[in-house]
């Protein structure tokens, strides 16, 4: 999902598209908040890992 968010936030400042870069942003955010919940050991959604 940080990939995903990343490779979203490149597109959309390369073309010039707001809303890309701003869904790219969340999806980054959210990535990384369910990856410090994997590693503190608190599981989401049955999941530690989300790739």
């Amino acid at each position: 999902m940080i990939v995903l968010g990343v490779i979203l936030i490149i597109v959309g400042s390369l073309l010039g598209i707001q809303i890309v870069t701003y869904i790219g942003i969340i999806l980054a955010v959210i990535g990384l908040i369910l990856t410090i919940l994997g590693a503190v050991g608190r599981g989401v959604g049955g999941r530690k890992t989300y790739f």
